[in-house]
C-alpha cells in the first residue's frame, strides 16, 4: 500500500499531556494510520509514494473540537451558515463533538423524536463528513420518559454520547440521574450544562446539580455563556474527577480563575477545549486556536500542554483512536508555524505569545485536505512535497 513520509520535523506535539513534545523528526503515515515516528534513517521508507518536506516547522495532532451544535450537514440554522464545519478545517480540527443537535427547527421534545434525530443524526455524519472532518454527531437530548431500552437500542443504532444535560426537558438531577447510569452502562459518554441558562428552554445548573447527576463531562466550566461561581468551579475541580470542559464562547475571566486552581490540584490532565458553537456568540473557526493561545499566553499553560488538552485528553475522554501522535493511531495532524511578522520562532513560541500560528496544512487519515489555511495567517515557513 502507498505510504507518506513526514520529514524535517521541527518540533513533533504528541497530544498526550504527559509527554507533549516527542523527539522523532519524521512521520510514516500507511493506510491513514501512524506506522513510525522517529528519524528519517531509522523508519522503513520502502513504498513511500510521496515525500513531504515541512521545512522545520511544528506537527501536530488534528484539534477536536469537544462541543460543536451541528444539525444535518455542514449548515447551521442557528446562524443561517453554510459550510462552517469546513471553515474550522481552516483552523485545524479534524473532530468534532456534537453537544446536541439542539438548534433543529421544530426540534421534536417527545421520546420517539428526540430519539430519531440522535440515530439521524449519527448515521449521517457517521456516512458523510463535512469536507472531510469526523463529526461525532447524534447526541441524544434528554427528554422525560426515556427508558433504559431506548438507551440500549441508541447505543445499538450508533449513538455514543448524551447531549449536555439541561438543554432538554430533563432539568433537575433527580431526573437525570438514572438516565445518565443507564446511558454510561450502554458506553456512552454523557456531558452536562454547567453555568448560567444559555438558550429558552434550557436551564441554570449549579455544582451541585453536577455532581448528583454524575455525568462524565462538566461542560463548559468558564460558562456557557453564563459562568458558575469561583467557589462553584471550585466545587467540581477539587472535589471530584470529572472531565473540564473550557470552551470558546464562555467567560474568559473565568478561564483564568478556573486554570489558577486547576494547576494548583495537577488536573491538567481533565482538561478539555470546545468551541460552544454555532451559538448567538456566532461561528468561530479559530476558536480552539483562540482557546489554546488563552491558555498558553495568559493562563501560564505551555504551548504543548494546551494543545494536549485540544487534542489527546478530548480523544482519551471519547476513546478515539486519534488525537496522539503513536503508531498504530489514525493519521489525522497539522502542520503549523510561526506567522509572518510574529516575534516567535515557531508556533510553539508563537502561540505564547498570544499569536495564532499559521497553519500550512491538515491531514485527515492521511490525506491531505487543505494547504495553507485560509483562516490564519500564513506561516513563516514553507513545506515541498516531491516524489522518491
Amino acid at each position: 500500500m502507498a505510504a507518506l513520509l513526514i520529514k524535517n520535523i521541527g518540533t513533533l506535539v504528541s497530544g498526550d499531556i504527559s509527554n507533549p513534545i516527542l523527539s522523532g523528526k519524521a512521520l510514516l503515515i500507511e493506510g491513514g494510520l501512524i506506522r513510525g515516528i522517529g528519524n528519517e534513517k531509522e523508519l522503513e521508507t520502502k513504498g513511500v509514494d510521496q515525500i513531504i518536506d515541512i521545512g522545520g516547522m511544528t506537527l501536530t495532532p488534528g484539534l477536536i473540537d469537544s462541543h460543536c451544535h451541528p444539525v444535518l450537514g455542514d449548515f447551521t440554522p442557528r446562524q443561517k451558515m453554510l459550510d462552517f464545519i469546513e471553515s474550522s478545517l481552516h483552523g485545524g480540527v479534524t473532530t468534532a463533538i456534537s453537544a446536541g443537535e439542539v438548534h433543529l427547527p421544530g426540534r421534536p421534545k417527545d421520546v420517539a423524536g428526540t430519539k430519531a434525530l440522535a440515530i439521524l443524526a449519527a448515521k449521517s455524519f457517521e456516512n458523510a463528513r463535512p469536507a472531510g472532518v469526523k463529526v461525532l454527531g447524534g447526541s441524544i437530548i434528554l427528554e422525560p420518559g426515556l427508558q433504559e431500552k431506548d438507551f440500549e437500542e441508541l447505543a445499538k443504532e450508533g449513538v455514543k454520547v448524551v447531549a449536555e444535560i439541561g438543554l432538554g426537558g430533563i432539568k433537575s438531577p433527580k431526573e437525570a440521574a438514572p438516565m445518565v447510569k443507564w446511558a454510561q452502562k450502554n458506553g456512552m459518554i454523557v456531558m452536562m450544562h454547567t453555568g448560567g441558562t444559555s438558550i429558552p428552554g434550557s436551564t441554570t445548573v449549579p455544582a451541585e446539580d453536577v455532581i448528583a447527576a454524575g455525568p462524565d463531562i462538566v461542560s463548559h466550566i468558564n460558562g456557557g455563556p453564563t459562568a458558575v461561581s469561583i467557589s462553584e468551579a471550585e466545587k467540581l475541580i477539587r472535589h471530584t474527577d470529572l472531565i473540564l470542559e473550557i470552551v470558546h464562547c464562555g467567560n474568559p475571566k473565568m478561564i483564568v480563575e478556573v486554570m489558577k486552581i486547576v494547576k494548583e490540584v495537577k488536573a491538567y490532565s481533565r482538561v478539555i477545549i470546545g468551541n460552544d458553537a454555532p451559538s448567538g456568540t456566532g461561528v468561530i473557526p479559530l476558536g480552539i486556536l483562540r482557546v489554546i493561545n488563552f491558555l498558553a499566553s495568559l493562563c501560564g499553560v505551555k504551548a504543548e500542554e494546551a494543545i494536549a488538552m485540544a487534542t489527546g485528553n478530548t480523544a482519551r475522554v471519547y476513546r478515539l483512536n486519534r488525537g496522539i501522535i503513536e503508531v498504530g493511531r489514525e493519521a489525522d495532524f497539522v502542520i503549523m508555524d510561526a506567522p509572518m511578522g510574529s516575534v516567535g520562532k515557531d508556533a510553539l513560541s508563537a502561540i505564547e505569545a498570544g499569536d495564532i500560528p499559521g497553519i500550512a496544512g491538515v491531514w485527515i487519515d492521511g490525506v491531505m485536505k487543505i494547504g495553507i489555511s485560509r483562516n490564519t495567517p500564513p506561516p513563516n515557513r514553507k513545506m515541498t512535497i516531491t516524489k522518491p
